[in-house]
């Protein structure tokens, strides 16, 4: 089996070690191949090393321990970022080492919120480049960019595809976008073991609307607006045909595409192919998770929820869909289930005399007219909008979910409103960084006088109220995505079905002791590794028992824990 690597200069042998023609320098500047001052003499003798390194052999342990001193010795984050990114350049092992010794710390720094910098940043503070781009002025060599990769079809199990519109809570930044693509596969490795020679960070390239980017002369990116229409529609057709084609067992994970394409392109190619998109179902997914915990610390039956999402858009519509669907499996109908959201957009309360306005996706939540007549409106005739605190007045919500950007919008008033006609509220304030908070935790303990079970999508420490210490629950995505992924993979899935996405969610939820006073809702974010098994697992049975799976599965624990891959260093031989 070929590895993927710079310089395609190496591959796996029955043994499992690395075999090369490569010599000297060549060798140390290869990642996969890099092991440092570990290599042994012998290793050092038969690859030409002799010489190039300082005499002492050690091992990959005394290694992490030095890394991990340099990385927190960095100024800050970004420079963190930037030590972290220089080490997986050079030497991928040492990189996972010490990223899975420390991920809970390391997380916020190759991931939200500091990736978010890294990518505004990413023409200044360029150094190498990481992945596959492919870009919408050169549509006809996408299958050249994919042959130059040197991976046959059965090498490589997943690719992260992004076109950078909406990063995170930061919008469209181009092709600096390939950081998020990076980013989250080195979540993959870190947290399920995916093994890192056999993936793919992969950027659309079709321009960019920020100015400021464009005005850049060393923007790394094209340098025109963004390409939208058929020609966009094409360029994506294009690409995932060659995705197809060449690696026809790879999963294809779609990240923070615009509201305008991530919702139809995830349609358009879910019967074809072995994908998802982790903004709409892998959030989705994670926030069920919680909510499954969370009614169960409320004794509340998952269907008898009033749900309120504050920002309609692929996220938030992507979360009420799993919701429902769970509403669905715990007896009611999809309309009485559907019944059960009132969603915010950037108007305010969907209702039907804004179809016109809608997305296709947003349309089955939409609020009768007449159910809404004598709701209060905010602003002068056809623009006046129902808001908030009318909607949580109106519909007094058990579940409220943030994932709108706008930071304070869950304010006193309308967490003490929602306090009062609710024994245990379930707050959600997901959008992240944490800087664009919906709400700040401390302030959701105290106006709900600590009754609220409450998770958010950036890191928040811990809260003491009234002698009770309350651990704030992350509804971090990669509590789902590895392992969903980990699953498919082992499965050899033929496609990611909504009854994965719930076998994700539920286990998810089993990892959370909800009767100790102040617990969290959602796992920990710095035992990934754990969880992404137990998700993997999940995901992998729920793959056979729908007739998805195209691999032999047998004992799955077994089968999904060693498909894991280890930060270790191989034997490199010479050839």
């Amino acid at each position: 089996m070929t590895s993927i690597s710079r310089g395609r200069n190496f591959q796996v042998a029955a043994d499992g070690v690395y075999e090369t023609r490569a010599r000297g320098f060549e060798v140390l500047e290869t990642p996969f191949l890099n092991k440092g001052s570990a290599f042994t003499l012998t290793e050092r003798r038969d690859l030409e090393l002799t010489g190039l390194l300082p005499s002492a052999v050690t091992d990959i342990g005394l290694q992490a321990a030095r890394s991990y001193m340099q990385f927190q010795h960095q100024p800050d984050d970004l420079a963190k970022y930037i030590f972290l990114s220089g080490l997986h350049d050079r030497n991928e092992a040492l990189y996972y080492r010490i990223l899975c010794d420390h991920l809970g710390e390391m997380l916020p720094i190759i991931y939200t919120p500091t990736v978010g910098e890294a990518i505004q940043r990413y023409s200044q503070e360029f150094q190498r480049p990481r992945g596959v781009y492919l870009s919408i002025d050169s549509s006809d060599s996408i299958d050249d960019a994919f042959r130059n990769l040197g991976a046959g079809p059965d090498d490589i199990d997943l690719i992260v595809v992004t076109d950078a519109e909406q990063i995170l809570g930061i919008g469209d930044w181009g092709v600096g976008g390939i950081a998020i693509s990076v980013g989250k596969l080195d979540v993959y490795t870190a947290a399920a073991g995916i093994d890192p020679t056999r993936v793919i960070p992969l950027m659309l390239d079709v321009g960019t609307d920020r100015a400021a980017l464009l005005d850049y002369p060393a923007y790394m990116g094209a340098h025109h607006a963004r390409v939208r229409g058929e020609p966009y529609d094409a360029f994506i057709d294009a690409c995932v045909r060659a995705v197809m084609s060449r690696f026809p067992n790879a999963l294809l994970h779609w990240e923070d595409f615009g509201a305008s394409n991530a919702r139809r392109i995830l349609d358009r190619y879910r019967s074809q192919l072995c994908t998802f998109n982790d903004d709409m179902q892998g959030t989705g997914a994670v926030v069920l998770g919680g909510v499954i915990a969370a009614s169960r610390a409320s004794g509340q039956r998952l269907a008898d929820h009033r749900v309120v999402i504050f920002g309609a858009g692929t996220a938030g519509i992507g979360i009420a869909d799993l919701i429902r669907d769970a509403m669905v499996r715990d007896g009611l109908s999809r309309s009485e289930a559907t019944s059960r959201f009132w969603c915010l957009g950037h108007r305010g309360l969907l209702t039907t005399d804004m179809l016109s306005q809608m997305r296709d996706f947003q349309v089955p939540y939409a609020r009768p007219d007449a159910e809404v007549g004598a709701w209060r409106r905010d602003g002068e005739g056809d623009e006046g909008g129902i808001h908030l605190l009318e909607v949580v007045r109106r519909v007094q919500p058990t579940l409220l979910i943030g994932c709108s950007a706008s930071p304070g919008a869950f304010t006193e008033e309308i967490i003490r409103e929602m306090a009062a006609h609710a024994e245990r509220p379930v707050i959600f304030a997901l959008s992240n960084p944490t800087s664009l908070s919906e709400a700040v935790p401390s302030g959701l303990i105290e106006w709900t006088d600590g009754s609220a079970l409450i998770a958010t999508g950036g890191p928040f420490p811990p809260v003491t109220h009234a002698g009770t210490t309350y651990t704030i629950g992350q509804a971090n995505n990669a509590l789902v995505f590895p392992g969903l992924g980990l699953g498919a993979i082992v499965a050899r899935a033929s496609g990611v079905s909504d009854g994965m996405l719930a076998a994700a969610a539920g286990a998810v939820a089993e990892l959370v002791d909800v009767r100790q006073p102040g617990a969290s809702i959602t796992p920990p974010v710095d035992d990934l590794r754990a969880v992404s098994l137990h998700v993997g697992v999940a995901v992998a049975r729920a793959a056979l028992d729908e007739g998805l799976a195209r691999a032999d599965l047998g004992d799955l624990i077994d089968q999904v824990r060693s498909a894991m891959w280890e930060p270790a260093y191989r034997p490199v031989r010479a050839v």
